[in-house]
């Protein structure tokens, strides 16, 4: 007997280098639109660096809340404002104590804390507007939490690139043990001078847009956004399934060779779903385009599902966005789903095509449009693995009957 969760991921507000809002989104991975994967010169010291970037006008804070002003904020606040008529149902239906907010981010507002430092050293003063709390990393979550009057609990989960996939683990355990009724979900992260040159550092760069699976493959691009989504049991048609999280320590910032934790990841991921691997249509890589990653994350899928299921890393549209990762690339299964009533679209894998024998073959989405076959139950999973061996598979599905969740 499968047990199927039946808490419902009702509502999605995005934002990133995909574009703003679904519509923009789904035209950017399915369709004909660019991702606005940008040239800076402005972050790293020598060179420019190619950057999955939010281009559009991000949405003000209320005037009573500029001392949450940093552009991560702004970023969580735009999609908010893209989901608000949810959300007023959620605090009409519930009560503003029984919403959590659990959000990942690996950035938070530091690159405002970066700019302050700066000013300090070079003026001895602090510049106005100067907010230490900026750069805590917390400070998401208490901006949104005082931003909608919830009172209910409200954190975030800083684990790097695993961030905001562990997120939907911990919303789903607040449902099970009772203390919520709904939660706002997802992450958040921002472009800034730390993590880019924090990753220059560790020769992680790559010198155009990020190449996954290739032989030529040389690194990520940083990017950024927010994914934010309502968790509730009462309403939706698309369905958080599972979620696995594992931790294999096997080194500070290099995956396991052998992909053990990742492969348990996914496992347990399919466990808590009441899925078998034939039951994953399709798969979101972690997809980084850096060596020790492609070759790992290859190995561990064959070994899950074969080399059968449809695969793609979709970071070349959209930069690896850290903390937020999680969160945007489970948006990507959940705007497939939602567009599944004649096969549900899948968006394409971009890179040169040059193959890399250490890389297991993976059947890659080659085209733009390609569609899963239609079929009244889909489910999808998304990898992300981070620093540390922290991993998380994440499971969204629909027309699964709701048999409720194991721990």
């Amino acid at each position: 007997m499968m047990s199927v969760t039946s808490t419902f991921l009702s509502a999605l507000g995005i934002v990133s280098a995909l574009g703003q809002g679904i519509e923009q989104t789904s035209r950017t991975l399915f369709g004909d639109r660019r991702a606005d994967m940008i040239a800076h010169d402005d972050f790293l010291i020598d060179r420019t660096t190619m950057l999955g970037t939010v281009t559009g006008p991000l949405v003000a804070l209320p005037d009573h809340l500029t001392q949450y002003d940093t552009r991560n904020n702004r970023l969580l606040w735009t999609a908010m404002a893209q989901i608000t008529s949810e959300i007023d149902d959620l605090i009409t239906t519930f009560g503003t104590d029984r919403i959590g907010i659990i959000l990942g981010t690996s950035t938070s507002g530091i690159e405002e804390g970066t700019t302050g430092y700066q000013d300090m050293l070079e003026t001895g003063t602090w510049a106005p507007g100067f907010r230490y709390e900026h750069q805590e990393i917390g400070s998401p979550a208490d901006f949104l939490r005082d931003a909608l009057g919830l009172s209910g609990p409200a954190y975030v989960i800083s684990t790097a690139c695993s961030s905001s996939g562990k997120a939907f683990a911990s919303a789903q355990r607040l449902m099970d043990a009772g203390m919520c009724d709904a939660v706002i979900v997802g992450g958040v992260d921002s472009l800034c001078r730390l993590t880019v040159r924090g990753f220059d550092a560790l020769n992680s760069i790559s010198e155009g847009v990020c190449n996954p699976l290739s032989k030529n493959r040389d690194g990520i691009n940083i990017g950024e956004g927010c994914a934010l989504f309502t968790l509730r049991r009462d309403a939706g048609d698309i369905a958080l399934m599972g979620v696995g999280e594992t931790s294999d320590a096997h080194h500070p910032n290099a995956p396991h060779p052998d992909g053990i934790g990742a492969i348990s990841a996914m496992k347990s991921a399919l466990a808590h779903a009441g899925l078998t691997p034939d039951d994953i249509s399709y798969i979101n890589m972690h997809g980084t385009a850096t060596p020790l990653n492609d070759s790992m994350e290859s190995t561990a899928i064959a070994q899950i599902f074969g080399t059968t299921v449809a695969v793609s890393s979709t970071k070349p549209m959209t930069g690896h966005t850290l903390g937020a990762a999680g969160a945007i690339e489970a948006a990507i299964l959940w705007l497939s789903l939602q567009q599944a009533h004649d096969g549900a679209p899948l968006p394409r894998h971009h890179w040169d095509g040059a193959i890399d024998p250490d890389v297991t073959p993976m059947n890659l989405v080659a085209q733009t449009g390609q569609r899963v076959a239609p079929n009244d139950r889909l489910a999808m999973m998304s990898n992300s693995f981070a620093f540390g061996g922290s991993n998380v598979s994440v499971i969204l599905g629909r027309g699964f009957i709701p048999a409720g969740m194991t721990s």
